[in-house]
């Protein structure tokens, strides 16, 4: 996919220069089949799971008539960016082919699959030349912007804009997807809701994020929102998070974190001397402590409608802080993520937290 990303610099286009990014300079390497595999694993998860059978039927009734901004919320990082490559997909999959039946444009209205083109195409195939290319984010039509590597700036947006004007030059749609669009600055979002004003045919833009509320209200009131299943607080990975090539902490490194929170919660000591020290935090660790809290927060409202216990550790704590204030937790992580994406000191942010979080918690008398 063309990508303007912030984990690796491409040049900067000429006015008028489509063609920047790896598909265009020739400087990524076109992937094996087990990297192919690998890349395809996670969408062929989307399309067999039966959690997201609601989400595929409304993405294959959208692509009847594509809407210009399309925003995913909800599920986990990796379950919406999966949702984004399987619209990419189907959109510009070269081996689909029309149905030769009628198919439901919407509950209660039919549509001839002539008339619906776009429709009437199969699921991707996930094996023609589009579809390995746009999986690989190498497609000339694609572009990428990728907002766990760090924040989505001005120059990236601008960047983009510069081809917008242009019929795709291979693909049926072109396709943008932010990923973790909360991550665009403040100017870099103003500039692309400028993009959003203008028509642009054959132009589908993706904003992926865990909430709406963390994006402009202008940004979300022009996007057409489809929330994913919310993860179960088992397997549910942090959202803002990097991702597995982020390196983020070990298992036991997290039980420790999680250990010294618990102890600060009760007594007010210790977590400090943790977080403290030289290189003890870095942006990975804060994530991972986020992630920590985040599920702990989850499996505290789980308890909460099943009755049932809140379970060890942080949701143990959790356990203790008055239903009204839990509202309170889920705003601080937010303030914490935004920061992070913004590069406030990672130490500063989870000591910040781990002081609220203290506050927040009854003291017995």
């Amino acid at each position: 996919m063309s990508t303007p990303t912030r984990k690796k610099k491409s040049r900067s286009p000429a006015k008028g220069d489509a063609d920047f990014g790896p598909a265009a300079s020739g400087d990524a390497e076109f992937p094996d089949q087990e990297q192919i595999a690998a890349l395809f694993a996670p969408l062929r998860s989307f399309m067999a799971a039966q959690s997201q059978e609601r989400v595929r039927a409304f993405l294959d009734r959208l692509s009847a008539n594509p809407p210009q901004v399309l925003l995913l919320e909800g599920g986990a990082s990796e379950e919406r960016l999966a949702a984004a490559h399987y619209w990419a997909l189907r959109l510009n999959c070269e081996a689909a082919e029309a149905r030769p039946r009628e198919v439901a444009l919407l509950p209660g209205l039919i549509a001839d699959a002539a008339s619906s083109p776009a429709l009437a195409r199969k699921a991707p195939c996930l094996a023609c030349s589009a579809c390995v290319r746009l999986i690989a984010h190498l497609h000339r039509d694609c572009f990428f912007l990728d907002g766990t590597a760090g924040s989505i700036k001005i120059d990236d947006v601008r960047a983009l804009r510069s081809v917008l004007g242009e019929p795709p030059r291979e693909a049926r749609f072109r396709v943008v997807i932010f990923r973790e669009a909360q991550a665009l600055v403040e100017a870099a979002a103003n500039a692309l809701l400028k993009a959003f004003e203008e028509p642009r045919p054959a132009t589908s833009f993706l904003l992926l994020t865990p909430q709406r509320e963390r994006l402009l209200p202008t940004l979300v009131s022009r996007s057409f929102c489809l929330t994913l299943p919310w993860p179960d607080s088992a397997t549910a990975v942090e959202d803002d998070a990097p991702d597995s090539s982020g390196a983020p902490d070990s298992p036991d490194a997290l039980v420790a974190w999680e250990a010294s929170l618990c102890t600060f919660m009760s007594t007010g000591r210790d977590f400090f001397e943790r977080s403290g020290g030289k290189g003890a935090v870095d942006a990975a660790s804060a994530h991972a402590v986020l992630g920590l809290c985040s599920r702990a927060l989850a499996r505290r409202l789980i308890s909460e409608k099943t009755a049932g216990g809140a379970g060890e550790g942080l949701a143990a704590h959790f356990a203790a802080i008055p239903e009204a204030k839990l509202r309170m937790i889920d705003e601080a992580l937010a303030e914490c993520r935004d920061s992070l994406v913004y590069g406030v000191n990672p130490a500063l942010v989870v000591e910040w937290l781990a002081t609220r979080l203290y506050l927040l918690t009854p003291r017995r008398r």
